[in-house]
């Protein structure tokens, strides 16, 4: 009896493993097909974008030479304003081209990771530094909440460049859902067992729940203006770590989005 117990015992436990290993097989599965498609789309667009910025760059340049020339004598001042004013449209145009270009070609792009130990605090402060003449203009302020525990540096293995990359995107999507009074944008860090846990915490006007599952979809965007590619890149910049972003958010009081990453 004990024998024919202890026998089932064991191809339940050897099922449950069985059901384990494939399911983390599928995932991997899945992960190698988006970064074989993602690479595909990289190499089909890359020459066209890269056709397409060439005749901006020329178009910019050349819109920045016809505002040089053109002089309020030549067609008159009330002229000369409206010219102005329709270049300078032209020219912001074209540079919103240029960036979703850039933008579309860091998304699809190859992304190749080089991780060595980076103290997160220390980078908080860095991206602070950075940020905060920006954040200043819309009355916002920034704050790097300081180690829990023992106040010891968290260092955790993360490619330095990317992450960077990726928190700087949910910092200016924090920004832009500030109200005009202004608000709080804090940064912070956690480590729990194997992981840890970088996160954005904003006091701005909140993600609706109906529209919270979509955020990180390529080319979802609720600003005017925006190309849907900021937190998409940030999604894939986590993943690309062996992690994930989420988001969580109450309406009217503000926003926290995780970067969770592998601690070792």
């Amino acid at each position: 009896m004990g024998l024919a117990i202890g026998g089932l015992g064991g191809l339940a436990l050897t099922g449950v493993v069985a059901v384990i290993a494939y399911r983390r097989n599928a995932r991997l599965q899945q992960r190698a097909f988006r970064a074989e498609r993602l690479a595909e789309l990289g190499a089909l667009t890359g020459g066209l974008a890269h056709e397409i910025k060439n005749p901006l760059s020329t178009v910019q340049l050349n819109l920045q030479l016809l505002r040089e020339d053109i002089t309020p004598q030549d067609v008159g001042p009330r002229a000369h304003g409206r010219l102005i004013h329709r270049l300078t449209t032209v020219q912001r145009e074209t540079g919103r081209l240029r960036d979703i270009l850039d933008d579309f070609m860091r998304f699809a792009g190859r992304i190749e990771i080089e991780k060595r130990p980076v103290d997160v605090h220390q980078m908080f402060d860095d991206l602070v530094d950075f940020f905060a003449p920006q954040a200043q203009l819309q009355k916002v302020q920034l704050r790097v909440r300081p180690p829990a525990g023992d106040g010891e540096s968290l260092v955790v293995p993360l490619d330095d460049r990317l992450i960077k990359q990726a928190i700087l995107n949910l910092m200016i999507n924090a920004l832009q859902a500030m109200p005009e009074q202004g608000g709080e944008i804090i940064l912070s860090a956690e480590r729990e067992g194997n992981k840890v846990r970088l996160q954005v915490t904003d006091t701005g006007v909140g993600i609706p729940p109906e529209t919270i599952g979509q955020i990180f979809d390529v080319y979802y965007s609720t600003k005017k203006g925006g190309t849907g590619l900021g937190l998409a890149i940030t999604k894939r910049v986590a993943e690309e770590h062996g992690g994930k972003v989420y988001a969580t958010s109450e309406v009217g009081k503000g926003s926290v989005f995780t970067i969770e990453v592998p601690a070792r």
